[in-house]
């Protein structure tokens, strides 16, 4: 019987150990180098530099609360707005009263930045994605958003929102997901359009 379970079990430590190595450490050192060698700028996280500094990330969001710029999707991460570290959402329901009472502050705020704007406010300037780090926020956000940089900045609404349609990217391959804009690059743009 002893035998029979020292016969079994050998093979069996065998390909725990040949897969562990495998696995465990060839295939993700293979594969990460693959990536840093075809993806650099992805493997590195998509950071933007400016003036020799890091100031963000392509790929995850920031905060913006000076008049003058885009304001960003709201992030629900903690225990800061756009933790790469703890990326969340607040997960609560649309019965929630502290989703309604979040929502209606961000409502508040929009409304108190830009006291003439009477438009429908776009749903992604006021509730969190799921991550709570998305990056982007949809055409409509930016529209809304036009008069009040526009007078914050001194210039034409025209211009900015050219300024707008280069930044547009559209849907992934013509159709997955929904034309968007990204907030940093975008005040990036304008922030060098009026230096």
């Amino acid at each position: 019987m002893l035998a029979e379970v020292k016969r079994q079990l050998r093979p069996a430590l065998v390909a725990l150990l040949l897969f562990s190595v495998l696995l465990g450490l060839i295939y993700p050192v293979v594969i990460t180098g693959i990536a840093h060698a075809i993806f650099s700028r992805q493997a590195h996280g998509s950071l933007i530099q400016s003036e020799g500094r890091i100031i963000g990330s392509n790929v995850i969001g920031q905060p913006f609360s000076d008049p003058k710029y885009f304001w960003s999707r709201p992030s629900a991460t903690a225990p800061f707005p756009y933790n790469a570290e703890a990326s969340s959402g607040s997960n609560l329901g649309p019965t929630n009263p502290a989703l309604r009472e979040a929502v209606s502050a961000r409502i508040a705020a929009l409304r108190a930045a830009d006291p003439g704007n009477a438009a429908p406010i776009p749903i992604d300037l006021v509730t969190a994605s799921a991550s709570g780090l998305d990056p982007h926020v949809s055409p409509a956000a930016v529209e809304f958003q036009v008069r009040r940089v526009a007078k914050a900045r001194k210039l034409d609404e025209k211009a900015v929102r050219g300024l707008i349609a280069r930044f547009t990217e559209d849907r992934q391959a013509g159709l997955l997901g929904e034309p968007r804009v990204n907030v940093l690059q975008l005040n990036l743009a304008l922030d060098a359009e009026t230096k």
